[in-house]
């Protein structure tokens, strides 16, 4: 945590170097605030403007509040929810979801289908139909899917013919086959029958495709992973000037006891509000101040610190120091962005924001 604050002022403070200097200072901050975000490079901003699905808008809402930090760390499977549009844009029931932004080291825990559901047309005469089957198949064969042997049921249940909204079907299995290897990736196909397993013609339940309907209503693709980033911290490092001058806040710092203060982090001032969604920016907080003998049960102090500042008072032993300010308690932010592929992703990542401070 203490490594992002640094970058962070390293951000904020480059007018004490010279131009070149301020330049190549902001650009090794950018860089190492990437890697704190598991990036090498920013996604480029989507060529046209689009909207998130509401689904990853939603779900954002339901784990994080409107600063990003979560509110329900349970929700999530994982730290990382990605979502993809249908890249067939077809009237038929075919389906194919491009996956190359998954990384290597992501874990696929959950993969599901996302339809929906549109209203059924009026018919004439009576209704002999309530429900219907709906199956979900891998597409193993991609000239002919209806062969022997072209498909493999991934799904399948019963769907009412009244109303409409979302259907959800669990396909981890074929996800994870794609993932394992690309070429195998043939996409889905989706068929509708009666109860018996007759088809239907006209079948009276349909799906909004990705071609003629509306953004919010299209076919896609949901994956639920873990990246392995979990409470994973990069090493501290400083950058060349950094804390130094006349004024040094370390001296500042003696001043006051150890408390927690603001730390915006503001995402169209570092340049990322073109891919990032939510939120805008968050409070990182930070902490200052110091630590002197005797510590107060308001500093929250270990009792290592406690010992060390009794060794420091007392001068029992050289080279001892008093106890530092530190962050004894940090949460989790939320980024809602789109990636290389202008797809929408929800990542969860530890240890960003100082929930309170503390003598260590």
């Amino acid at each position: 945590m203490l490594g992002t604050v640094l970058l962070l002022l390293a951000l904020a403070r480059p007018a004490c170097l010279g131009p070149a200097g301020a330049a190549s200072r902001r650009a090794e901050a950018l860089k190492r605030l990437l890697e704190v975000f598991g990036m090498e490079d920013p996604p480029p901003p989507p060529a046209h403007v689009k909207q998130p699905p509401q689904y990853m808008v939603d779900l954002f809402n339901t784990v994080a509040n409107a600063d990003g930090v979560t509110k329900n760390p349970d929700i999530l499977e994982g730290n990382t929810v990605r979502s993809f549009l249908d890249k067939t844009h077809s009237e038929q029931m075919r389906f194919l979801f491009v996956l190359s932004s998954v990384a290597k080291n992501e874990k696929i825990l959950t993969a599901e289908l996302h339809l929906f559901r549109l209203w059924p047309r009026a018919t004439d005469g009576p209704k002999r139909h309530h429900f219907c089957q709906v199956s979900v198949y891998q597409v193993l064969e991609k000239q002919e899917p209806d062969a022997p042997g072209g498909k493999k049921l991934l799904a399948a249940r019963l769907v009412s013919l009244q109303g409409s909204g979302w259907e959800v079907f669990a396909i981890t299995q074929a996800v994870r086959d794609w993932t394992e290897d690309e070429s195998s990736n043939q996409g889905l196909l989706v068929t509708v029958q009666g109860l018996g397993g007759s088809p239907l013609d006209p079948p009276p339940l349909q799906f909004a495709s990705g071609g003629d309907h509306h953004e919010s209503k299209k076919p896609m693709l949901v994956l639920f992973t873990d990246d392995g980033r979990r409470g994973a911290s990069l090493p501290m490092a400083g950058f060349p000037g950094e804390l130094s001058g006349p004024r040094s806040p370390r001296s500042l710092d003696r001043l006051q006891p150890c408390q927690r203060h603001p730390l915006s982090v503001d995402f169209e001032e570092i340049g990322w509000s073109g891919w990032i969604i939510s939120p805008r920016g968050y409070n990182a907080y930070h902490c200052k101040g110091s630590c002197p003998f005797p510590l107060g049960e308001n500093m929250r102090p270990t009792n290592h610190a406690t010992v060390q500042s009794i060794i420091n008072a007392l001068k029992l032993s050289e080279g001892v120091s008093s106890p530092c300010c530190v962050p004894d308690k940090l949460y989790s932010i939320n980024l809602l962005y789109f990636d290389d592929d202008e797809n929408v992703v929800l990542k969860q990542y530890d240890d960003m924001v100082a929930g309170s401070c503390g003598c260590h």
